[in-house]
């Protein structure tokens, strides 16, 4: 009795250490399910979905002018988006334009302009937004899970801006997609295919847009290029089976080489909240340049860190792997090789913790066994590489997070001072005399993303 006790307080202990972070309640939305709460009713024909299954893909976090992100078919008017202006710019509709400008941080007479930059796609990937009900005069917001194949606006950037159905304003998702719980109710059943694992997030792209390049969801063959504020009218078509080369990206900024891909009808990856600053120096792609993949394959690229305008680098934490799971998608982090044969030496003055002194608890260097020596002498020099500092690296020179601790093969000098005992501070706690060597640190390797 008094084991299953303990076991249940451990268990209790667990659950309120945990309870702090709430999960995101999201609500599925599947295609062609009417809402609830329209802004306008679902059979005013503004727009009509298809039958279309979701696509993994590397990643959950999607830049809007990833190549095929969307869908599209031959036949135009999926919405109809003139029929959506009349409604929202009618006398009668004045409360609910009102509350749909609102939404979409707009005032009423930027309606009309900003709906002519819209663009009308179909999702290709069961895809997380922050979608509007329209209860008591007011666009009450939650959060979605829009299943693919649901018809949709997206503006110059490619972020979802309108459920076509129903008019509904759509905003980005904002939270820890990894703490999603998706809840299925109000005619919206679980549909054919539906992963968790698979749901995406779209954030903006890093340039207007001047056409969007879809697939055709009826043939995966066929792509689709549709200039942005179109509606299906001057479409352009291409074939997706053709090859793609990858375009020589060393050099580029991480922001330029993602355009060069773009353009060439390939896409990049990456994990984590934001993709890495647009001005991080690119040094090599996965696959190399000249390599041919089919339309829309992604491409992995290493870069430099760079540190953010605020203040904030790409950087990871020393002690994080660089290497995906296996069987994982292909990401960007940081942690690429490095292409040095040797250690760079620091930029730093000598530093003034002795041999064998503990590092501070920053540092992800494992601490000497060897205790201080008892003369003025400067260390002995080993074969063995010298541990980590805590230092930054400098601006622009690649980082790595992947480098192993060096483990020093010196045998402890003799003493008849025995090692202290005490945790590790940032002050060193010995008495023995500043080393005149200088501080070495290790190459600083270059950042994958």
């Amino acid at each position: 009795m008094r084991r299953i006790a303990v076991l249940v307080a451990f268990l209790f202990a667990l659950g309120g250490c945990d309870s702090g972070r709430s999960l995101f309640e999201v609500k599925a939305v599947a295609a062609g399910v009417p809402s609830l709460a329209p802004f306008f009713a679902e059979d005013s024909g503004l727009g009509r979905d298809a039958q279309v299954r979701s696509r993994a893909v590397p990643g959950g976090l999607q830049q809007g002018d990833t190549p095929g992100l969307y869908g599209g078919t031959e036949q135009p008017g999926i919405c109809d988006v003139e029929r959506l202006k009349r409604f929202l710019t009618a006398p009668r509709n004045d409360r609910k334009a009102r509350a749909w400008a609102a939404a979409l941080h707009l005032r009423t007479d930027e309606i009309p302009g900003y709906l002519d930059r819209l663009t009308p796609v179909l999702l290709r990937h069961d895809t997380l937004a922050l979608n509007h009900d329209y209860k008591k005069g007011r666009a009450v917001p939650f959060r979605a899970l829009l299943q693919a194949g649901i018809a949709i606006l997206v503006d110059e950037q490619g972020l979802p801006s309108v459920k076509c159905s129903c008019g509904n304003p759509l905003r980005p998702f904002e939270g820890d997609t990894s703490r999603i719980s998706v809840t299925f109710g109000d005619g919206n059943e679980k549909w054919q295919g539906y992963d968790r694992a698979e749901v995406v997030v779209v954030r903006p792209a890093p340039r207007k847009l001047e056409r969007i390049t879809l697939v055709d969801v009826q043939d995966s063959g066929r792509g689709i290029e549709r200039p942005v504020g179109t509606t299906g009218e001057a479409d352009g078509g291409f074939d997706a089976t053709e090859r793609r080369a990858v375009p020589p990206l060393a050099g580029a900024t991480f922001g330029e080489a993602s355009r060069r891909l773009a353009d060439a009808g390939l896409a990049v990856a990456f994990r984590g909240e934001e993709p890495p600053p647009d001005r991080a120096r690119v040094v090599a792609s996965d696959p190399g340049a000249g390599t041919e993949l089919r339309f829309g394959a992604y491409v992995t690229l290493s870069v430099t860190a760079e540190s953010r305008t605020e203040g904030r680098t790409s950087t990871p934490s020393p002690s994080a792997s660089s290497t995906p799971p296996a069987g994982s998608m292909p990401t960007t982090s940081t942690g690429s090789p490095p292409t040095s044969a040797g250690p760079a030496p620091s930029r730093q003055p000598p530093s003034k913790a002795p041999s064998g002194s503990a590092p501070p608890p920053s540092s992800a260097a494992p601490r000497s066994s060897a205790p201080p020596t008892a003369t003025g002498s400067p260390p002995r020099v080993t074969s063995s590489p010298p541990p980590a500092t805590a230092s930054s690296p400098p601006t622009g020179e690649p980082v790595t997070s992947s480098a192993a601790p060096p483990v020093s093969s010196a045998p402890p000098p003799v003493s008849s001072t025995p090692a202290s005992s005490a945790p590790a501070t940032t002050t060193p706690a010995t008495t023995a005399p500043v080393p005149t060597a200088p501080a070495i640190t290790p190459p600083v390797p270059s950042a994958t993303v």
